[in-house]
């Protein structure tokens, strides 16, 4: 039991350092431009602009509702969830699975080495392994009735914007990290640049859900953007897809594939949310203890 609060003890100072260190610059082991918590402030302050100057819904407050509250869930959920919880708890589920493999003679679970392939091809493969396991993990969200009383939190936007992308419930990070740790740990990414995967779907997402249009022309078939992610917001849903469209974090191939595209018209002003919204908590304190004590009545 010492050994496991011990690991907790060191998760939480270490964490605790990494995050000063992001913010004050003070680190050596890596380019002063891999800096998550800068580049999280300049990415969001770029699609800030770029609503304010070429908004797609030009009647949508610059500010618009509820907008201070996903730039604290933006913080909270990038950063702050890590310092309190998950990262303490993520060393000891990793310590006790390491533990789970020694005791049947197992050191890892590697099924694929992929260190000695250029950094190129090993980013696309995470990149895309990744975004295909995570797809799968949205729609379990939407049809898994427990979990979908978590993911209600994401869906409870009334007006888009870019920070809406990292409003969620604490409890999808844990979601989604536990189911897609033992795929990719099957794979043995062995690089130092998962940064750049990072902000690339951190800035796809920011995108998804920003106040602006752009013309995708055939790229719509590979990449999300903010009219086919707009339809997954949706209050009103078509008939036999109650359970949602539209499940793509960045690529939004996996829904043509597998047939869960929907776009039957531009969503610019389309009323976004779920059936029961007016009744779903508006604070955060209670958005994120929302889930663990019987579904609301709606």
């Amino acid at each position: 039991m010492n050994s496991y609060w011990e690991i907790i003890s060191n998760a939480y100072q270490g964490y605790a350092n990494y995050l000063w260190q992001e913010i004050t610059f003070q680190y050596t082991y890596k380019p002063w431009w891999q800096n998550y918590f800068w580049a999280l402030i300049g990415l969001s302050l770029f699609f800030l602009a770029w609503e304010w100057l070429r908004p797609w819904r030009k009647q949508q407050p610059k500010f618009r509702k509820d907008f201070w509250l996903d730039v604290f869930y933006m913080f909270f959920n990038f950063f702050l969830f890590s310092l309190i919880i998950f990262n303490a708890l993520s060393e000891v589920v990793v310590n006790l699975f390491d533990g789970l493999l020694s005791s049947i003679g197992l050191q890892n679970v590697v099924a694929i080495e992929v260190g000695s392939w250029s950094i190129l091809a090993q980013l696309l493969l995470l990149f895309v392994v990744r975004d295909f396991v995570q797809w799968w993990i949205h729609r379990l969200l939407h049809a898994v009735p427990f979990l979908w009383e978590f993911h209600k939190v994401h869906h409870s936007v009334e007006q888009m914007g870019f920070a809406a992308h990292l409003r969620y419930h604490w409890m999808e990070t844990v979601v989604y990290r536990v189911i897609e740790y033992l795929p990719l740990a099957m794979i043995g990414f062995g690089i130092d640049d998962f940064f750049f995967v990072h902000m690339f779907t951190l800035a796809i997402g920011h995108w998804n859900h920003a106040n602006i249009k752009v013309n995708m022309g055939p790229l719509k078939y590979i990449f999300n953007n903010p009219n086919m992610h707009m339809w997954h917001h949706a209050h009103d849903l078509p008939e036999g897809r109650e359970k949602g469209v539209n499940f793509g974090l960045t690529l939004s191939v996996w829904d043509y594939l597998f047939k869960t595209a929907y776009i039957p018209f531009s969503g610019k002003d389309i009323r976004l949310g779920f059936p029961g919204i007016a009744g779903f908590p508006k604070r955060f304190i209670t958005q994120i203890s929302h889930g663990f004590f019987g579904r609301r009545k709606q």
